[in-house]
Parts: C-alpha cells; sequence; structure tokens
C-alpha cells in the first residue's frame, strides 16, 4: 500500500467514517452516494484499506456478516447496539431495515435508495 490513496479510495473511506455506531451502508449504499462506481469497486477498496475505518458498518446487502470476520463484526454490532436478527440456519445477521443509514445526518434511512 502507498502512502497516498487513490482518490476513490479516500472518498469511500470517508463515507465510512461518516456512518454512525449501530448504523450500516451496504457496498451498493456507499457507491451510490458518492455517485460513483458500484458495490464491487467499494468492496475492493475496504478490502484493501478499510482496516483504519469501521469496516463492519460497510456491509453485503444480504445482512450476512462479512465471511472470516463473522466474529469480529458481530462484536463490534452488539457493543454499537446495531439491529441483529437471527436466522434459522445462519445465526444472526443485519436487521437491514432497521440498521441501514441512508446518509443523511440524523436521519434513518430504510431499503430505499440515497438520493
Amino acid at each position: 500500500m502507498s502512502e497516498e490513496l487513490p482518490a476513490y479510495a479516500e472518498r469511500v473511506l470517508e463515507v465510512a467514517e461518516r456512518i454512525p455506531p449501530g448504523r450500516v451502508m451496504t457496498y451498493g449504499d456507499v457507491a451510490e452516494w458518492l455517485g460513483e462506481g458500484g458495490p464491487r469497486q467499494v468492496g475492493r477498496v475496504m478490502a484493501l484499506y478499510g482496516a483504519a475505518v469501521p469496516w463492519w458498518r460497510v456491509v453485503r446487502a444480504d445482512g450476512v456478516p462479512l465471511p472470516g470476520s463473522e466474529r469480529r463484526a458481530l462484536e463490534h454490532y452488539r457493543a454499537e447496539g446495531t439491529p441483529l436478527r437471527e436466522t434459522p440456519p445462519g445465526g444472526p445477521r443485519l436487521a437491514m431495515r432497521r440498521a441501514r443509514w441512508d446518509g443523511r445526518d440524523g436521519r434513518v434511512g430504510g431499503d430505499e435508495a440515497h438520493t
């Protein structure tokens, strides 16, 4: 990793830092909020550079914790009071309708667009 982040990566990480504790945005939400890229590009940025920001707040749209990081993510979710739900076969996952943040200060998001 170079000292200077690519401009797109900086913008993605800035959005991740803005997400309030107890809330999440999907990879696609972040791309939509930025108006550029897509879920895969955001996921790539988070995989390469996301360790320095609250990475657990940028999630898959299905609410399943990131494979390989489930335990650490769940610890963060529980500590922050992020809404979770139990699923019979898979254990806890995010309650996306309640946890999702639309990027507006102080406003609760739903599963709608973030314009």
